[in-house]
């Protein structure tokens, strides 16, 4: 059977990682969260205050890379059933969620120097296919050649409500405003920004997930991959 790359792009908090998740699972696939290597990264930063009132400490960030202090893993958790996002060794699922961690990820995402490690690392983790790998600019820069390219996409006021939802779920006090407009900030700074920005792969699949629930969007998507599977 093919050792298919499956790449997902869109925009932010339209559900891509859920997405690539049951995906992954469905056809016991590699996933790989480039969302969450992004936000580790952002992470780092906040803790080591290389962000200070919206300027970045680009150098302190590169000094970091080239003395391999930011290192980046997923490992399988048992309980949940779902990969966990390690920065240094230390599980940093919850904490790359927060708000603040949000409000500066493309901000961290727009440094070349940061794209340029990530993507190395990414390409190494998906090179020998049986992987499905989700972020902005999976079909576009990292594999340009991914055997399948899916683009979602949906709603701002929907995609905000989604992730209002999640929050209030595991207890953090946000207002929607407040969400929208971070979700608003990080669409255009993604579309705009200089280094590989967010954009539709010309042979990527265009699904708007507005009026889908998860399970008609995984149904979609893997009745597309065995499509490619059978030729």
């Amino acid at each position: 059977m093919k050792k298919l790359i499956i790449a997902i792009d869109g925009h932010s908090s339209c559900g891509k990682s859920t997405l690539a998740k049951a995906v992954a699972k469905h056809f016991s696939y590699k996933y790989i969260d480039t969302g969450a290597m992004y936000r580790a990264v952002t992470l780092f930063a906040l803790e080591k205050n290389f962000i200070n009132k919206n300027k970045i400490d680009k150098n302190a960030l590169m000094t970091a890379f080239d003395n391999n202090e930011i290192n980046i893993d997923f490992i399988f958790n048992q309980e949940t059933e779902k990969s966990d996002t390690y920065l240094n060794n230390i599980n940093v699922e919850d904490k790359i969620r927060d708000i603040d961690v949000s409000n500066n990820v493309s901000k961290i995402s727009e440094i070349n120097i940061v794209r340029k490690n990530l993507l190395e690392l990414q390409q190494n983790m998906g090179k020998n296919g049986k992987t499905v790998m989700d972020g902005r600019d999976i079909g576009t820069d990292v594999f340009p050649d991914a055997d399948i390219k899916i683009f979602l996409t949906a709603d701002v006021d929907i995609r905000a409500n989604r992730r209002y939802k999640e929050l209030k779920e595991k207890g953090k006090n946000i207002s929607f405003t407040e969400i929208k407009k971070n979700i608003t900030t990080r669409d255009y700074i993604d579309t705009n920004r200089k280094h590989n920005p967010l954009r539709k792969a010309n042979d990527a699949i265009l699904i708007d997930n507005s009026l889908l629930t998860q399970k008609q969007q995984t149904d979609k998507v893997v009745k597309i991959i065995y499509s490619v599977l059978k030729k």
